[in-house]
């Protein structure tokens, strides 16, 4: 999927975020500032999968919340399809790395939940779910609980969940950080298939140049203290990861030097 250039879902012009830190003697009302995220100026275009990577402390998950309307800029301006971003959209869900379940609740029940929050009736609700329970390969653990799965399958329960609004944005948040090597693996592979078929923009964050690699369209390299895009690397691996073992690709080990002599230079 290779969306025309102007077609820009999200529009960062000017970003910048400041957190306070300490405050310094005699100076009580002034505390000091770090600069998490400095200038920011990007277009994530529609349709596609854009990671953000790049060392801890850089502002990528500080980037994703900003857009999610979880928190506000001290400068510059967002935009989600031509309207500024002034709080959190229902058409735009979040996959965290904790899965985030309730417990007391079936893979059903969870899935259900953000339809239940709008008021959806039961049988709409239970029916879009079946269909996204479905499509993430959990058909046969619909009326299993959390606790009854692994932690790949709670992941699952987390996207089919964040499906559920059919959101033009889904925001994932290293999503697979916390799996085993094999499972996270997987599920990239299976997380493509899936969004493959939605239409739906990814902005999602990593610190791993293959995850990067294998998912994006396109890359966002950040540089740390304060965080700014120093890169956005284009691989043209894109189709290749539909189609394909995407890490067999004869360039799949030269962009991955590259980002980790990127990576590298800011440690």
């Amino acid at each position: 999927m290779t969306p025309a250039a102007s077609d820009g879902m999200v529009v960062y012009a000017g970003v910048s975020k400041f957190f306070p830190v300490r405050v310094r003697p005699g100076a009580k009302d002034r505390p000091e500032l770090m600069v998490a995220l400095d200038r920011i100026n990007a277009t994530v275009r529609r349709g596609e999968l854009i990671t953000l990577l790049g060392p801890s402390g850089c502002g990528k998950t500080t980037l994703l919340r900003l857009t999610a309307g979880l928190i506000a800029p001290d400068e510059g301006r967002i935009t989600i399809a031509g309207a500024a971003v002034t709080g959190p959209r229902k058409d735009a869900c979040m996959v965290f790395q904790n899965f985030g379940l309730l417990p007391w609740r079936t893979v059903m029940g969870n899935v259900e939940f953000p339809l239940e929050i709008d008021g959806v009736g039961a049988a709409e609700r239970r029916d879009l779910a079946r269909h996204f329970i479905e499509l993430v390969g959990l058909a046969a653990f619909a009326e299993h609980f959390p606790h009854e799965l692994s932690g790949g399958m709670q992941q699952r329960v987390g996207i089919a969940r964040a499906l559920m609004r059919r959101p033009i944005l889904i925001f994932m948040d290293e999503p697979f950080g916390a799996l085993d090597a094999q499972t996270r693996e997987q599920l990239q592979e299976d997380f493509l298939a899936i969004w493959s078929r939605t239409g739906a923009t990814v902005i999602f964050v990593t610190h791993s140049i293959d995850e990067a690699l294998i998912l994006s369209d396109r890359i966002f390299v950040f540089h740390t203290a304060p965080g700014r895009i120093r890169a956005v690397v284009d691989s043209g691996l894109a189709a290749a990861r539909l189609n394909g073992d995407v890490r067999t690709h004869p360039d799949f080990g030269k962009y991955r030097a590259e980002l980790r002599d990127m990576l590298r230079s800011e440690a």
